[in-house]
């Protein structure tokens, strides 16, 4: 599938360490690597991309979590030239802070893009590829998840 503004991006390969990463994707689930030495040790340990060691301790205790799939824009720009002929602009590029303090980057939909602020809350939402994988990009929170917030 491509998204609503033609979106639709060539991918690396799954490896060792984004394996489980890219099959929790196939159903439609956000995973963050979590470091047991520094559960242990009272830190947060969570941490994104996935890495073969802890970013935090450098243990190679990880294993995954699945995210809440809310957060906060905390930086966005909007892209008025497209890099390739397939897009169609403008669309949004964003830095999306997780709930759990991790950081995405990747794309806002479902909003015209003048309409986003900085601090704006936003859920996960999913571009499908035709592999069956996908990739998660973040829209404006429903009225009901705003209400679980």
């Amino acid at each position: 599938m491509t998204g609503s503004d033609g979106f639709k991006p060539d991918v690396p390969a799954p490896d060792e360490v984004t394996g489980p990463w890219w099959e929790a994707t196939r159903e439609h689930r956000l995973v963050l690597q979590t470091c047991a030495r520094c559960a242990r040790e009272g830190q947060p340990g969570v941490q994104h991309p996935p890495r073969p060691l802890c970013v935090h301790c450098g243990s190679d205790e990880l294993d995954w979590v699945t995210a809440g799939g809310a957060g906060v824009v905390d930086s966005f720009s909007i892209a008025y030239r497209a890099p390739r002929p397939d897009l169609t602009v403008p669309y949004v590029i964003a830095r999306v802070r997780l709930d759990e303090g991790v950081v995405l980057l990747t794309r806002l939909q479902d909003r015209e893009p003048d309409d986003w602020r900085i601090d704006d809350r936003v859920r996960v939402a999913w571009v499908d590829l035709d592999d069956g994988r996908a990739l998660p990009v973040f829209t404006p929170p429903s009225p009901e998840t705003e209400k679980g917030s």
